[in-house]
């Protein structure tokens, strides 16, 4: 089919992001969206949501993850946002729960969920999976949408492999050098990919996302990955046509 055709019926490609506060999310879609600009905020209704009175909620606690964040720069993606599941968070794991089985019962495609990017972050104080996030992927049933699972702040674990190869005699440039490949190689022998053995609805796939706060970011491969765990293979010609 005709990418224009596509986006004529489907609209946009419509994304729910799960993560803990300070995981990173807002700045790889503003990547993904080539902006440093914030995202407009609209309610189920389609309306958009004054970012005072979004201020006033969030401060209150309250989150809707009905509401569509959409970036201007690229207004192709539709992004959901949950705020992960801390301590305490039965309530927000309920909702996302309901959020994927309502979205998933959509007789419509262009408003059934497109994809989900859960982001784990691996700087030092939250490097281990919490109970919420071991829950999701034991309990919630994903098999309708594919997940990807986005290792955020990647690069905190440079500094660990850093270490590692100056105990073993590396010089510093040596080190400096070979720290990322080291740190993608201990990670892929590590627990965090193990964990995800023993789950009943595991993710299709995971990304590893270093330095996305920096200009030169690199969307590269987190797209590549998503647009090769989509089945629809007119998802994925949409998907394509709207990173374009």
């Amino acid at each position: 089919m005709d990418p224009s055709r596509i986006r004529e019926k489907i609209s946009r490609f419509r994304i729910l992001v799960i993560g803990r506060a300070n995981a990173g999310k807002t700045t790889i879609l503003q990547r993904v969206c080539n902006t440093r600009d914030n995202p407009e905020i609209y309610n189920g209704a389609g309306e958009k949501i004054d970012p005072a009175a979004l201020n006033a909620s969030r401060e209150r606690g309250e989150h809707d993850i009905e509401n569509e964040m959409v970036f201007q720069s690229n207004p192709g993606f539709v992004f959901h946002d949950s705020r992960g599941f801390e301590a305490g968070g039965e309530s927000e794991f309920d909702k996302v729960k309901a959020f994927i089985a309502a979205r998933s019962k959509e007789s419509k495609i262009r408003n059934q969920l497109h994809a989900i990017w859960f982001c784990i972050p691996m700087d030092e104080a939250s490097r281990s999976f919490t109970k919420g996030e071991e829950k999701f992927f034991s309990q919630c049933d994903t098999r309708s949408i594919p997940v990807m699972v986005l290792f955020t702040k990647f690069d905190a674990l440079y500094d660990v492999a850093y270490a590692e190869l100056k105990s073993k005699g590396a010089s510093m440039e040596e080190a400096e050098e070979l720290a990322p490949k080291h740190a993608e190689n201990s990670f892929a022998d590590g627990p965090q990919l193990k964990s995800f053995t023993n789950v009943r609805w595991p993710p299709k796939c995971h990304v590893c996302l270093p330095n996305m706060d920096k200009d030169d970011a690199d969307c590269g491969q987190l797209i590549e990955r998503t647009a090769g765990i989509l089945d629809n293979e007119v998802l994925q010609q949409l998907f394509v046509s709207t990173q374009q």
